[in-house]
């Protein structure tokens, strides 16, 4: 059997030895992290050190790292109305988890346009946080998962403080592949995902910046996480979490380079193959991992399954449930047709993405593109 090329790690990534080798060690420390006796602060020990690890990936400080089940708790446990925060402002295309608004009424939830290169729109931003007359809470992501596109958070925290307001960043795709620092960012609030750095999946964190009492517990109940989030920790879960950031830090430059150069080569081939294909927010400044691309009357979904057949793993860039498949809400926020919408296929590389994987999906690609242009017409036909 041919062996597969996985080019999804922006849906996951492979599990890094590094966090493997961690898990499995800590699935033998048998004291809850709770407990004062020896085994108790062994398996404490891990926890800690892990908390260092993962605030290194984002320049953060240990004691201010909460871990939680997921990138989708952590934007929960963030996403709160407090007192001094009555508004939740978020750009268009976030995860769902955000636009759902977490513990925000719908109604003191706005949602912000971005620009046809997927960028949060700053003007936008600036007039919409003038007319409030509420502090309010902003929420975008660091780097968008179907486009890459990297978000100007930087821009954005100074708009948003000199309103008075807080600003949550989504980092969860951005971290790890690009040096990304709370502190230069000038983000209060910061969630991460182990499982999209080479973690196992169902841990996360949210980390704040030093003096930020901006908490409000989702889970209560013991006194774990400082109070933050109640229940007992994952131990092995986090432990690998730190042992992939760790890796990740490790290797950074070096990999965004070597990861860079691999998506220029891939899309290189993509437009020699066909002239007509679009490349979504290449333009923009994007992750170097990350592309999002669509053939005017190309069907997404007849390509994902055609490439697995293939034995090349990618992602459609639609979004489906129940059956139903719709185009992309980045996409439709970038003002792009929703017939191209409807072709958006991405690809993403990671630290094992070798030369010979981009040449195997190039080939792919070549072999499959004329019959899925014809598939696809006699779908719509």
């Amino acid at each position: 059997m041919t062996e597969r090329i996985y080019l999804d790690w922006n849906a996951t990534a492979p599990l890094r030895s590094e966090a493997r080798a961690a898990a499995l060690a800590a699935l033998d420390v048998i004291g809850n992290p709770s407990s004062v006796h020896g085994e108790g602060r062994a398996a404490r020990r891990l926890i800690e050190q892990a908390r260092e690890q993962v605030a290194a990936l984002v320049g953060a400080e240990p004691r201010n790292v909460v871990f939680t089940s997921g990138g989708t708790e952590a934007n929960m446990l963030a996403l709160v109305p407090l007192a001094a925060r009555e508004r939740l402002l978020t750009s268009a295309i976030e995860h769902p988890s955000v636009l759902a608004g977490g513990r925000f009424p719908a109604g003191n939830v706005d949602r912000l346009p971005v620009t046809g290169d997927g960028q949060i729109d700053l003007a936008a931003l600036e007039q919409r946080l003038a007319a409030l007359r509420d502090r309010a809470l902003v929420s975008i992501m660091a780097a968008n998962n179907e486009t890459g596109v990297i978000q100007p958070v930087a821009q954005v925290a100074r708009l948003v403080h000199s309103a008075g307001g807080l600003l949550h960043v989504d980092a969860v795709q951005a971290a790890g592949r690009i040096g990304w620092d709370i502190n230069a960012m000038g983000a209060d609030l910061v969630t991460l995902s182990a499982h999209k750095v080479g973690g196992l999946k169902g841990v996360g964190a949210l980390i704040g910046r030093t003096g930020l009492d901006a908490f409000k517990p989702l889970i209560t109940g013991g006194g774990q996480e400082r109070g933050a989030r109640a229940g007992t920790e994952n131990v092995a879960g986090i432990a690998g979490f730190g042992a992939a950031a760790a890796a990740a830090c490790a290797s950074l430059a070096a990999e965004a380079a070597r990861t860079g150069a691999l998506r220029e080569r891939l899309e290189t081939g993509l437009k020699a193959a066909s002239p007509q294909v679009v490349v979504f927010g290449i333009e923009a400044e994007r992750l170097p991992n990350t592309t999002l691309f669509a053939v005017p009357g190309m069907k997404a979904e007849t390509a994902v399954i055609a490439f697995d057949l293939e034995g090349v793993a990618v992602s459609a860039g639609a979004a489906c449930s129940s059956g139903k498949v719709q185009a992309s809400h980045v996409l439709a926020a970038m003002g792009v047709p929703p017939q191209l919408a409807r072709a958006a296929v991405r690809v993403s590389l990671g630290p094992t993405t070798t030369e010979s994987d981009v040449e195997g999906f190039i080939a792919a690609w070549i072999k499959l593109s004329g019959s899925l242009l014809t598939q696809s017409q006699g779908i719509a036909a």
